[in-house]
């Protein structure tokens, strides 16, 4: 299976990204990671952690945190444009932005790429592979609307992360398993068991 490119930027709700990287490792995918550089100081911010920025220390931070031995992970620093992944001869299987920040949005809808992610972004469009795009900002103005609009013109999907209650979650973090799983139905991938809709219960 080719490798999927996994990107978290600095939006609120980091943790969304760490358990889409969590289960796609568990299920023994082969994941691309970039954190933008706004991420870092999110996690310190809202998840108290120090995520390393170097490749390899990173691996391991992730490893280590996540209690996770399976798939593949590759880290890349945000600004490595000269990453494999940032080339179109490169395969994969697609891309997530989970969060995606307007910023990161807004670049990637414009075609101004200052970043590895943002690059990775328009590699996906253009090569026509999957791009899905989890924006976390409340509410929208209309850039933002015109921005998600372009994106999706050009063959991106929009997946904003709303839970559902159809599930009767007990915890934030099944709020959290419904809200990633979901998204990677879009991507056609079926990563964990959650409860899905069955019609009204008698």
């Amino acid at each position: 299976m080719d490798n999927i490119v996994l990107a978290i930027t600095g939006a609120s709700a980091i943790q969304l990204g760490e358990r889409a990287l969590q289960l796609l490792l568990q299920n023994n995918y082969k994941v691309d990671l970039i954190l933008s550089k706004g991420a870092y100081q999110v996690a310190k911010s809202e998840r108290k952690i120090n995520i390393p920025v170097e490749p390899n220390a990173q691996e391991l931070f992730w490893r280590k945190t996540l209690s996770v031995d399976s798939g593949k992970l590759n880290c890349y620093r945000w600004n490595d444009n000269a990453a494999p992944i940032a080339s179109g001869s490169h395969k994969t299987k697609g891309m997530v932005i989970l969060p995606c920040s307007m910023g990161t949005l807004g670049r990637i809808a414009s075609g101004f790429s200052l970043d590895l992610i943002e690059r990775c972004a328009d590699v996906h469009l253009k090569e026509k592979r999957p791009l899905i795009i989890s924006p976390r900002e409340s509410p929208f103005n209309l850039i933002h609307l015109e921005n998600l609009k372009s994106i999706a013109l050009a063959g991106g999907q929009i997946v904003p992360p709303i839970p559902a209650w159809y599930s009767n979650p007990e915890t934030i973090d099944d709020l959290i398993d419904f809200i990633v799983v979901r998204l990677f139905d879009s991507f056609g991938e079926n990563l964990d068991k959650i409860e899905r809709w069955k019609g009204p219960k008698k």
